[in-house]
């Protein structure tokens, strides 16, 4: 999709097969150009026909010979951002644009604010994906569609870094998406690495990997321990962007992004069900997402210094297998015992948040696809969010809100720490069947660096969907891109 900046004063419909009008109720949200302005009456008897009503066809259209113009009602959904529901229109204008075989499409926008133009553009991006690598019929070539933007002239330059930016990052988002998609047999964690090391090279980052026998002989057995069974060994990548951060009382911030990595997830000998396990292919989402972000991080060129380790493993019943009641000694000297290999991610994560320490952060944010019992506390829509810092949780709350991403804040309740208690070794790593995710985020909290902001997102629910979902096809969604580059912004100031 191609998506092109035009000033509405000099608009032309002429060769236009389409125009769409967003509207709100009675409201249009940008004007019709000069050569069409004989229409706006007709336009205002749409508009006040449209009130109240739930349209069948999303678009209602004005009578034209020369080019279709539609009014396109924002969608009204509960529990969703302007900016969201501005994403949600775009995918519609978007599915439009691909049914009706549009050429070229108009969209007059500018009755929009600049973080709205942005947000229209993000959904044009995102609903535009598809992952048909492993489709048989390929799709006929076509040219590429092109959406207009109809802006005032006064805002063509702030509209222009603002259309960049939303195609700079919903790009990487794309690819993050294109990552999990991936069948866990095309993605192992030397494949993961490769694409790592591309991306660094691209993006100009720098990279450190940790192979099956650094992480032994370094003493990252939560990783080993994991991905021993599998013959696709583990591997730990650690990549850095020097954005050349502001000193801030002293200390320049330094943003630690650590990613759940899990290729695939059998469950380890503690075995899955059957039924859905095709899914635990998403189960590397958080590593794909810090990757993505430190790699829209460092295309926007942003004023912090940022960090992404990669934990990537494979969990396989192989002859090498971890065993239920096994105890490994983890990166910080603390003894763990493995109750159920099925909880995995937070045994890699404790060496990705040993490095982080090691990198010197102030600020560690940990993405993973940890738990189920997430999802059945706060549903599909929403990731926990655990932190130890009060002023960076409302930090990642208003980052979260700008990017139109939702976080529920979850108790790190001590209470529940004795949980987790082994009589043999320092702890293990499940505790009761209640409270799940919060005794997961404890067990994680166990290795975070002493003095350090810290917070742990689990998105379970969020990362991957098996239904549509807003603007998203069913897969992957690259959820929290988007605000992992908000928080990295204001961090830096």
């Amino acid at each position: 999709m191609k998506l092109v900046l035009e000033a509405l004063e000099k608009a032309n419909t002429e060769a236009l097969p389409a125009l769409v009008l967003l509207a709100e109720q009675e409201k249009l949200l940008g004007e019709l150009p000069k050569d069409r302005s004989r229409l706006q009456s007709q336009v205002s008897a749409v508009l006040k026909n449209q009130a109240g009503k739930v349209l069948t066809d999303p678009l209602e259209l004005v009578y034209a010979t020369d080019c279709i113009i539609g009014i396109l009602q924002v969608p009204q959904k509960k529990g969703l951002s302007r900016e969201d529901r501005l994403r949600l229109a775009a995918s519609r204008i978007g599915d439009l644009q691909r049914s009706r075989s549009w050429s070229k499409t108009a969209i007059s926008a500018d009755g929009l604010t600049i973080p709205e133009m942005k947000a229209l553009a993000e959904g044009l991006h995102l609903s535009a994906y598809e992952f048909r690598k492993y489709k048989s019929e390929k799709k006929p070539e076509k040219s590429e569609a092109e959406t207009i933007l109809w802006v005032a002239g006064e805002n063509m330059k702030k509209a222009a870094v603002a259309l960049a930016e939303a195609e700079t990052v919903s790009g990487l988002i794309n690819t993050c998406r294109d990552l999990v998609n991936e069948p866990g047999s095309h993605l192992d964690p030397n494949d993961f690495t490769d694409v790592a090391r591309r991306a660094a090279k691209e993006f100009g980052l720098t990279i450190k990997v940790r192979d099956e026998k650094k992480l032994q002989s370094e003493g990252f057995m939560g990783l080993w321990t994991v991905g021993k069974g599998s013959d696709r060994p583990p591997r730990m990548v650690t990549l850095g962007y020097d954005g050349k951060a502001a000193m801030k009382g002293g200390k320049a911030p330094h943003l630690v992004l650590v990613g759940k990595g899990v290729t695939f997830d059998t469950g380890g000998i503690s075995i899955k069900p059957s039924q859905g396990m095709w899914e635990m292919k998403s189960d590397m989402a958080g590593a794909a997402t810090v990757l993505s972000a430190l790699c829209a991080i460092a295309a926007l060129k942003l004023p912090i210094k940022a960090s992404a380790v990669l934990c990537l493993a494979e969990n396989r019943p192989g002859n090498a297998a971890v065993l239920p009641g096994d105890i490994f000694t983890a990166k910080n000297g603390k003894t763990v015992m493995v109750d159920n290999t099925d909880a995995e991610g937070r045994l890699i994560l404790s060496d990705g948040l040993a490095e982080a320490g090691a990198l010197g952060a102030t600020h560690i944010i940990d993405l993973a696809t940890l738990t189920g019992a997430i999802i059945r506390a706060i549903g599909p829509s929403i990731a926990g969010l655990f932190c130890n810092d009060e002023d960076f949780t409302r930090l990642m709350l208003q980052a979260g809100g700008t990017a139109s991403e939702k976080f529920c804040v979850m108790p790190l309740e001590e209470e529940y720490r004795e949980y987790l208690d082994d009589p043999v070794a320092d702890m293990k790593n499940v505790g009761k069947q209640e409270a799940g995710a919060i005794t997961a985020a404890l067990f994680l909290q166990e290795f975070v660096p002493p003095k350090t902001a810290w917070s742990h997102w689990d998105i379970a629910g969020t990362a991957f969907t098996t239904a549509p979902w807003k603007y998203y096809r069913p897969g992957a969604t690259g959820w929290g891109v988007r605000t992992l580059v908000e928080v990295a912004r204001m961090l830096a100031g």
